[in-house]
């Protein structure tokens, strides 16, 4: 990357650039949108799919290799205790900064109530807080890889790396496989990255000329208020964390992270965006061994951008079932979305299971779920790009922590 012409943040921008240029002119050609579904979005779905298939690997050989690293399990209880709170903290901050924003635009009448009739939704199952902690554990060591389970996956890579430290001298050649695997698919990743600017163009145009006209409909209010809650969150929460907690300039920490957030936006995934922001978390000085352990984990937990969308779409679906929401009902919102970004953690469609429990939380009808369906990858758009830069936010601020709690004891890291 580093020996390109152009930093690769401009290249995929390019991308960006591009890809909404064509769903725009495809949106206003007749069977444009045909087009981009069948021809330009199977180039977009060949890039996820390349990099969901290294994310496994490079989670798996990668928090191993770095609890082999830290030579110390007490280590990894440390940075995932700081990792937990970190991340609730900003999920609670991002879920009130969404609830003040919409209630003052439900309160200057810039949200359009739709109507609610004949409405009909089903979020996909939830499950409850018990269930979560045991699926955490797998049963065997294929099916978490197989299907993708990061969390199990996370479990795996920490018992192998516990047992190859407690395993000694006799553990040494496992700790070297390890990490010439961790090696070779960073190396694997380094090269589908190279793909990125046609990727995130081929991800876009579909989207853009999918789901332009709805955009200028009666939802576009409700989609403008999420994105500057987005807009704020990362600007007030993130840079003052990386200013008060890591010592990074806000400015570096948003121009680093260009190019994982660009890939977040078109891509609308987390675990797609990982290598991105692996490789953007590390420029920023997170210690790789931190990084691999905190960001899998955030990808799954960490719902800072999916808190606003819910606390937007709460307030919106309250006001077109003309039900007023008060002061208690506001820090029910908080507790509920809060504390389930952890327990729907790994739950397909986790974003709509959050959304119904917050409904629930404060009896607004589930069913309202529908009014916003619609056109919800483009709120997912942007909520994937704030949770990944809350994740290597993250990554960033418990690193630094690290090395300071670190050199307290007078021994150094790199």
């Amino acid at each position: 990357m580093t020996k390109k012409k152009l930093p690769l943040a401009f290249w995929i921008f390019a991308g960006l650039c591009v890809g909404v240029l064509g769903g725009v002119v495809l949106m206003a050609v007749p069977g444009g949108v045909d087009i981009a579904k069948g021809y330009v979005k199977p180039f977009g779905t060949i890039f996820l799919n390349l990099l969901k298939f290294v994310v496994v690997p490079i989670v798996l050989f990668s928090i191993a290799a770095g609890v082999i690293s830290m030579g110390d399990i007490s280590k990894v209880g440390s940075v995932g205790g700081k990792t937990v709170v970190f991340y609730l903290c900003t999920t609670a901050f991002a879920i009130a900064i969404a609830l003040l924003l919409a209630s003052g635009a439900q309160a200057l009448r810039l949200f359009t109530p739709l109507a609610t009739t004949g409405l009909e939704y089903t979020p996909p199952e939830s499950q409850s807080l018990m269930d979560t902690i045991v699926n955490i554990f797998p049963s065997n060591a294929v099916s978490p890889m197989a299907e993708a389970n990061m969390l199990q996956v996370i479990v795996i890579a920490l018992f192998l790396g516990f047992g190859i430290l407690l395993a000694g001298e006799k553990g040494e050649t496992a700790g070297r496989v390890v990490e010439s695997f961790s090696e070779v698919f960073q190396r694997i990743m380094d090269l589908i990255i190279r793909l990125s600017p046609v990727g995130v163009a081929c991800l876009i145009c579909p989207v853009v000329a999918e789901n332009g006209p709805e955009v200028l409909g009666k939802l576009a209010m409700v989609l403008l208020v999420a994105y500057v809650g987005y807009f704020i969150h990362a600007l007030l929460v993130y840079s003052t964390a990386m200013r008060a907690l890591a010592g990074v300039s806000p400015l570096t920490f948003f121009r680093k992270m260009a190019p994982a957030m660009m890939m977040a936006f078109s891509s609308a995934s987390s675990m797609g965006t990982l290598p991105f922001t692996l490789e953007c978390s590390e420029r920023l000085g997170a210690r790789r061994e931190v990084a691999s352990f905190v960001l899998p984990l955030g990808a799954t937990i960490n719902m800072d951008g999916t808190a606003i969308y819910q606390g937007v779409c709460a307030v919106f679906i309250a006001a077109c079932y003309g039900v007023q929401l008060g002061l208690s009902d506001m820090v029910t919102i908080i507790l509920t979305a809060t504390l389930a970004s952890i327990g729907t953690a790994g739950v397909p469609g986790a974003g709509m299971v959050m959304l119904a429990m917050v409904l629930q939380s404060v009896n607004i009808p589930v069913e309202g779920i529908a009014l916003v369906a619609g056109i919800d990858r483009l709120f997912d758009m942007g909520r994937t790009t704030i949770n990944i830069t809350g994740d290597a936010a993250c990554a960033v601020v418990v690193s630094k922590m690290e090395d300071r709690r670190a050199a307290r004891k007078g021994r150094p890291e790199r």
